[in-house]
């Protein structure tokens, strides 16, 4: 897991943010660094990624897909690391995918070889892809995390959104059809949860920039059942979702929902938050749609004015 000139350890990791990460998810990796840091682990980002082959790339040629998200491992595997972290769901599911195919099917792997080959990168499928929730909760667990803990949670309750891609088809992160890691390491902290049933439904994905009209529907089923079920937030390890949760409230409130005002926050920020992680570090001034709930929530008086 170590890149050049780091000791290897079991706590430090070698990082892919992936492009969501670095533009409309930054929150995440702001908040996934300062928890990480907060937890004494080392994390060290992946020198010259470039973007896993998700979406258009997958959809256009999926062998060029393929060939980027291996690239991508390769680069991971020239450093000497055994594992890499991938935080987004599509970036997680694509280099997971790629993994698998070129296990599975002879072609795909030529392919792949004959691409890395070209690059003078290693070819060999060496590396081992892991999501953050299943760090923590494998390599940490809710009992340090619990030790660790160094605030007492203020806020609601909070429904645990897993979406698609990082449960399904693979289940090393967490059971495809009724995962529980979330509401596990949150409840270790004291932050309660609610039974929410659409855990695993998709948001719609790019559907918001397609078909919005569907899209924007599937967004509203999954804020108007959390609400139902008593959530006054969602938490998401998915920049997409994350980003469709909470950027269509406007318009959900404008055609649907007049009242409708839900934070939507990453895993991420509730536990860096617990830990001891500060607003802005966290990435907490960029929520969208639940900013004054938050405010109302995380900050005591005398600090409200520093955030506006």
């Amino acid at each position: 897991m170590s890149a050049p000139g780091h000791t290897a350890s079991p706590e430090r990791y070698l990082y892919f943010p992936g492009c969501s990460l670095k533009s409309t998810g930054a929150a995440y990796e702001e908040s996934l660094l300062t928890m990480f840091r907060l937890l004494g682990a080392g994390v060290d980002e992946l020198e010259d990624w470039n973007c896993c082959g998700a979406t258009s790339y997958m959809a256009i040629s999926e062998h060029s897909a393929f060939a980027l998200a291996a690239r991508n491992l390769a680069l991971a595997q020239r450093t000497g690391a055994h594992e890499l972290m991938a935080p987004c769901s599509a970036c997680y599911l694509v280099l997971m995918k790629t993994l698998d195919y070129r296990k599975r099917y002879a072609q795909v792997d030529q392919s792949v070889r004959e691409a890395l080959d070209r690059a003078g990168l290693p070819t060999t499928n060496g590396v081992r892809v892991r999501h953050p929730l299943e760090i923590l909760y494998t390599d940490f667990g809710a009992a340090r995390l619990k030790s660790m803990s160094v605030r007492k949670w203020t806020g609601g309750r909070l429904a645990c959104y897993y979406g698609c891609q990082a449960v399904r088809p693979y289940s090393e992160v967490d059971d495809p059809h009724q995962p529980t890691r979330m509401e596990a390491l949150l409840n270790a902290v004291g932050v309660p949860t609610v039974d929410y049933t659409l855990r695993t439904k998709c948001c719609g994905g790019s559907l918001t920039g397609t078909i919005p009209t569907v899209g924007v529907r599937l967004n509203y089923e999954l804020l108007k059942e959390a609400v139902r079920n008593g959530a006054e937030a969602i938490v998401t390890i998915c920049p997409l979702c994350q980003f469709n949760l909470d950027a269509y409230q406007a318009q959900i409130r404008a055609d649907i929902w007049k009242t409708l005002e839900v934070p939507v926050l990453y895993l991420t920020q509730v536990l860096g938050w617990m830990l001891g992680g500060e607003w802005k570090e966290l990435g907490l001034n960029r929520s969208i749609s639940g900013a004054k709930v938050l405010r109302r929530w995380l900050t005591a008086p005398k600090e409200k004015e520093a955030y506006v």
